[in-house]
């Protein structure tokens, strides 16, 4: 029997990747349509960069990255766009009547005769990673193809008709539902359109850090920016004003909700969408990435019958994911649980949530009035903003309710002084307050491509300077096509809280310093964020450089 045709699992087993076990749970549990390889890395039983490793070695077939080839529009009507996507399989040369293709998995041999069918020629495989090739097909196949007639048709036109912008078929419409796809493709978190003197520049925020994904000419800025307004039941003859919208969509059968916002520049407007994917959205406590003391604090905080529970921290720093999660957790049969949001991020089954809307003038503090009437168990309020809100707050946690709520502070310590400074007295809150949270997010270290590395003297003595020692090496990313090169994959939040006992409730009434209750954090062992970010650190989970860029190493 050749090599080439061994199953993929006996391939694994025999390279001491998986054990036969895991092999044999993986067999009896996956779905029939699910391949092995994706079940497996869902498990954890091993990584995407092992199981090409394998396939490398054992088939001697080569792997490679795809945004290392620029591929000629003669390619890609070679395999057609349905089997491509289908098959998941990108043609990257040819030469004479040998087509060499990149997939994901080179043992699936009724793909490859598939091509081999369509195109009539020799087939020469090789290995790509499952995202690499998922990007690849959708910036080629679709956006690349939509922008070209988009263009053309830009070309024969000299003014966009409302029915082009409108029409679901038309090149421009195709093109915005091409990038909001590419988007979602690459997990962005937000799409920025930017327009400059001569073009428009499309933007992607990956893992916190923006970077640009392509220009368009200066003559598509109005039409583009003009469909992505009448998605969004914008006012598309309004330009000197910000608006906002929202848009609900489905991405590959994934739904995905869309915040919109727009802002006059001298370039013309300039377009943010926020892409909240609902397939994503954190809602188990397990997933935050707490360590397992923090956890622990978190959940004694939240299981309090009454009292505020504040989660602190910059914008975009995963404090709505937290609080979502944290309501799933207490969304009981036998609960009620109303919330006061601007904007509704996640819709949750079983939680009545407000928006509010302060044109008409239902703000925080009006919604959060008319809930106390609506006998709640837990009330979660978006965000205090200012007294008459925190003081409503602070009486409903008085009378028997949990109520959760953020702000926006720089550290847990902090939020006492915030709200001493915002008017609240001082025994309203030592009363009220169960326990503050800080959080931020640091980019993980991509699973695929960490490899150890050894501490810097620099990084020791930070490490040393917060009580770790013995510790010469962690991990950092070598940068691969799963993490496009960065060596970060995905984020992690790190955390930093801070218990109401006794102690701190006699602080908050003597309007005790924040150094002061710094010292007591630290006295009483609570991580700060700093530490924490470094223990995860030292965990090979994230790198320092990351953690120094969230948390201040004084």
């Amino acid at each position: 029997m050749k090599p080439g045709r061994k199953r993929l699992g006996d391939l694994l087993v025999e390279s001491g990747v998986i054990t036969v076990e895991q092999l044999e749970h993986a067999l009896t549990t996956k779905s029939k349509n699910e391949k092995l390889g994706d079940f497996l890395i869902k498990e954890n039983f091993l990584t995407e960069q092992q199981l090409i490793e394998v396939l490398e070695f054992q088939l001697g077939i080569p792997h490679i990255s795809l945004n290392q080839f620029s591929i000629s529009p003669e390619l890609l009507q070679l395999i057609p766009a349905e089997l491509a996507k289908r098959t998941n399989i990108m043609p990257i040369r040819k030469e004479k009547n040998k087509l060499f293709i990149a997939m994901e998995d080179p043992m699936d041999y009724f793909a490859i005769e598939e091509v081999r069918m369509a195109t009539g020629c020799q087939i020469e495989t090789s290995i790509a990673a499952k995202d690499d090739l998922y990007r690849t097909i959708t910036k080629y196949y679709d956006l690349q193809e939509s922008m070209d007639a988009a263009m053309l048709d830009l070309a024969a036109t000299t003014t966009e008709t409302q029915e082009e912008i409108e029409n679901e078929d038309s090149p421009i419409v195709r093109l915005v539902n091409q990038i909001i796809a590419n988007g979602v493709a690459q997990r962005a978190s937000d799409i920025h359109f930017d327009p400059q003197e001569t073009e428009l520049r499309v933007r992607y925020r990956v893992d916190g850090v923006l970077r640009t994904e392509r220009s368009l000419p200066k003559h598509m800025q109005n039409v583009v920016l003009a469909r992505i307004k009448i998605m969004g039941n914008l006012n598309i003859t309004e330009n000197r004003i910000p608006q906002d919208g929202r848009i609900k969509t489905t991405v590959n059968f994934r739904p995905v909700d869309i915040r919109l916002a727009t802002l006059p520049t001298v370039y013309g407007e300039k377009v943010v969408m926020r892409i909240l994917d609902l397939t994503n959205a954190a809602n188990d406590i397990d997933k935050l990435g707490f360590s397992e003391k923090n956890e622990a604090l978190f959940r004694k905080m939240i299981a309090h019958p009454n009292g505020i529970m504040l989660i602190t921290g910059p914008t975009g720093s995963g404090k709505s994911s937290t609080l979502y999660a944290a309501l799933s957790h207490l969304n009981e049969e036998g609960v009620n649980i109303i919330t006061v949001e601007d904007p509704v991020e996640y819709q949750l089954d079983g939680i009545n949530q407000i928006q509010v809307k302060e044109e008409v003038g239902l703000t925080f503090a009006v919604g959060l009035r008319s809930i106390l009437r609506q006998d709640p168990d837990i009330v979660m309020v978006g965000e205090i903003r200012d007294l008459e809100t925190a003081q409503i707050a602070t009486r409903a946690s008085l009378t028997g309710h949990l109520v959760l709520s953020t702000l926006h502070t720089n550290s847990a310590v902090e939020s006492i002084s915030r709200l001493h400074d915002m008017g609240i007295e001082p025994f309203l809150l030592s009363s009220s307050l169960v326990g503050i949270m800080a959080q931020r997010l640091v980019r993980r270290i991509c699973r695929d491509c960490a490899e150890p590395y050894a501490f810097t003297s620099r990084e020791l003595e930070i490490l040393e300077e917060n009580g770790i020692e013995g510790v010469t090496h962690g991990k950092k990313g070598r940068g691969c096509p799963a993490c496009s090169h960065t060596g970060y994959r995905g984020r992690m939040a790190i955390h930093e809280i801070l218990p109401i006992d006794r102690q701190v409730k006699d602080m908050i009434l003597n309007r005790t310093g924040d150094m002061v209750l710094q010292d007591y954090m630290k006295e009483k062992g609570y991580s700060t964020l700093l530490i924490d970010g470094l223990l995860k650190v030292v965990e090979g989970q994230t790198t320092t450089a990351e953690i120094l860029r969230v948390a201040s190493a004084d």
